[in-house]
């Protein structure tokens, strides 16, 4: 039988364990799930990585799983990160890119190809850097001014500049100046331009059942209001400015979301709801959230 005071200390640890935990969850500002590591920025610009690190896709220069957030190196004007297929990267509030982790094909875009880069690495000079996605063993990014640009591996045409010779740094795409948001599977890539049209590049292999590919980026439909993007490995993801929500792609396992398994080679809408907020594509499978803040 417990008495009083051993009862009201547990009370105690427990409300301070809480607590701690309640300031924990607080500060963390922005953060990305790759294929089985994770990485994280705290409000005070600090980059923290944990889950597996084979190939020093957490940056802290080994080798070694972390099991919990391990803070990596000691800058603190970390703002976006990006957890891929073994790789990451990350923006600094300075507006210059870094990458580190497994470089396949140079797809981390440092000009050289070895294997990996085993802690952050700043890519190029340039200081106007939006945001970045990258595939199995391609990179695509934006850049404030609304340009695009892609390296790495583009055997199937996935970098979209209109050739199947790979670039170990990064390379403009077109002239356009109005792309906006990104999304990318393993030998795909998708954007949506500032006017809300919806475009594709790379293999179309379980994407449209065809074995063809596009080698620049090529306008899906002739919609206008595309706002939101994911990538799964075959399959895509996005959400329009009306809250509905759309798929497309190899559905082996449902994750299209249709209640079917059958590929679907252009976007069908998945049921009739009008207030998704946001959505999310894994290897195979899609989350997504809606206005309410339920799945």
């Amino acid at each position: 039988k417990f008495s009083k005071t051993t009862n009201m200390k547990r009370a105690i640890a427990l409300l301070l364990l809480l607590l701690s935990l309640q300031t924990f969850a607080q500060c963390w500002q922005s953060i990305s799930a790759g294929e089985y590591h994770s990485l994280a920025v705290k409000d005070d610009g600090t980059l923290w990585a944990w889950g597996k690190n084979t190939l020093y896709q957490l940056g802290d220069g080994t080798d070694v799983i972390k099991n919990i957030p391990t803070q990596i190196g000691t800058a603190n004007n970390w703002v976006k990160v990006h957890a891929g297929y073994s790789s990451s990267y990350g923006i600094k509030a300075d507006g210059t890119l870094w990458a580190w982790g497994s470089n396949g094909s140079g797809k981390l875009g440092t000009g050289n190809t070895n294997w990996v880069i085993p802690n952050p690495t700043q890519i190029g000079i340039a200081t106007n850097w939006l945001s970045v996605s990258d595939g199995w063993y391609h990179t695509i990014a934006v850049k404030t001014d609304g340009t695009l640009w892609a390296w790495g591996d583009n055997e199937y045409g996935q970098l979209g500049d209109n050739t199947t010779v790979d670039k170990l740094t990064p390379t403009q795409i077109g002239t356009a100046t109005n792309w906006q948001t990104l999304a990318t599977g393993i030998y795909h890539s998708l954007a949506i331009k500032t006017d809300g049209t919806l475009w594709f590049w790379g293999s179309r292999f379980n994407i449209y059942g065809t074995s063809t590919q596009n080698n620049i980026p090529t306008q899906i439909g002739t919609d206008t209001n595309w706002l939101k993007l994911a990538g799964g490995q075959h399959h895509c993801a996005a959400i329009k400015t009306n809250g509905t929500l759309w798929t497309w792609g190899e559905n082996s396992t449902g994750q299209l979301g249709d209640g079917t398994t059958v590929y679907r080679t252009t976007p069908i809408q998945v049921g009739t709801a009008n207030d998704w907020l946001d959505v999310s594509a894994g290897t195979r499978y899609t989350i997504a959230t809606k206005n309410n803040l339920s799945f």
